[in-house]
């Protein structure tokens, strides 16, 4: 029988240090339901009670009491540099995920993404590296897209 975890700290409302971390992918770290293995190679069942957004350095709360830091894994993304509000506009109107800090963008690698920001004038790169994209507008979360 596994460990369950049905309840989550988010970062910096630990009640004490995790003893396990499991390192999650962008779209790994968006779930409800499912068995996840440990650094260490333990693995235990996530049964949370709705689909929820985690975020690295939350922690799941196993059922024997342990705590399980959640880590951003590294993948593939392409870091954007040039005329960042420009180059931001685009990207979101397309609706893609995008990482927003002070001197770069950080989108998912996609070769029709970096040819047209490329077009625009953008310095595209690839990279490895934790993607950690802004949640949705109206709160904590995804934005999950809108018909027009």
């Amino acid at each position: 029988m596994l460990p369950t975890a049905q309840s989550l700290h988010r970062s910096g409302h630990w009640p004490r240090l995790a003893t396990g971390r499991v390192v999650l992918g962008y779209d790994e770290r968006f779930l409800r339901r499912k068995r996840l293995v440990m650094a260490s190679g333990e693995s235990f069942l996530v049964d949370l009670p709705e689909t929820t957004n985690l975020l690295a350095g939350d922690a799941f709360e196993l059922s024997d009491g342990r705590l399980v830091e959640i880590a951003a894994a590294e993948e593939p993304v392409l870091v954007i540099r040039g005329d960042l509000v420009r180059l931001a506009w685009h990207i979101g109107n397309r609706h893609t995920p995008c990482q927003i800090e002070a001197d770069r963008l950080v989108i998912r690698a996609d070769h029709v993404l970096a040819d047209m920001l490329r077009g625009l004038g953008a310095t595209v790169t690839e990279a490895r590296e934790p993607f950690t994209p802004e949640g949705g507008a109206y709160g904590m979360g995804r934005t999950m897209g809108h018909a027009h």
